[in-house]
């Protein structure tokens, strides 16, 4: 059996909203765990005194890097067929400006948002009805920004095909560079923490 497994029709639509339904339970359930429902604790990184959102996601994103690359390696995941989001560099850019400037003001991201909400958290209730908001508002003017939303396509762009390097050899420099961001975030943690 090989994987993705939606786009291989071993289940359709219904059961793949089921699958994500429990896969975001038991990722909101581990934030929450982690902590990643507190406002204090997720802020508390912009001032590197505590850089666990940091080593966590990063620890994250190697982890499911280093597993699709090997699933691919051994045949039993095929990575043409994994969905890519176009990249449309500028208007992402600043989509990811906005969103670091309202996570540090607020102290959530959207999905810790709900994370704190189903804990109760008032301040994150708020965050996400703002979220919700602005989403609201941006899906009005989206016909005045049409232009500049899909500005600088660069398609289904990896970093493999922008250096032009091995996929391996990609994931051999991200491990590198996580190993290098954790030794400076715990130097980092423990500068700030004097």
């Amino acid at each position: 059996m090989n994987a993705p497994f939606f786009k291989y029709g071993y289940f359709g639509d219904d059961l793949s909203l089921v699958v994500a339904f429990i896969i975001g339970i038991g990722f909101g359930f581990f934030l929450e765990r982690a902590g990643f429902g507190s406002a204090k604790k997720l802020t508390a990184q912009f001032y590197f005194t505590d850089m666990s959102v940091f080593k966590v996601m990063f620890s994250a994103i190697v982890t499911a890097m280093i597993g699709l690359y090997y699933l691919g390696v051994l045949g039993l995941l095929n990575l043409s067929l994994v969905y890519l989001t176009p990249t449309y560099l500028i208007p992402q850019i600043i989509g990811g400006l906005i969103l670091g400037i309202g996570f540090v003001i607020g102290g959530y991201c959207p999905g810790t948002s709900c994370v704190a909400v189903s804990t109760g958290k008032i301040d994150a209730l708020v965050f996400l009805i703002g979220v919700i908001g602005g989403i609201f508002v941006f899906g009005e003017v989206f016909p005045l920004l049409k232009v500049f939303y899909y500005s600088s396509n660069m398609g289904n762009l990896t970093l493999p095909q922008l250096f032009n390097i091995p996929y391996g050899l990609v994931v051999f420099l991200v491990v590198l560079m996580a190993i290098g961001g954790f030794m400076g975030a715990e130097y980092v943690e423990k500068k700030m923490k004097k």
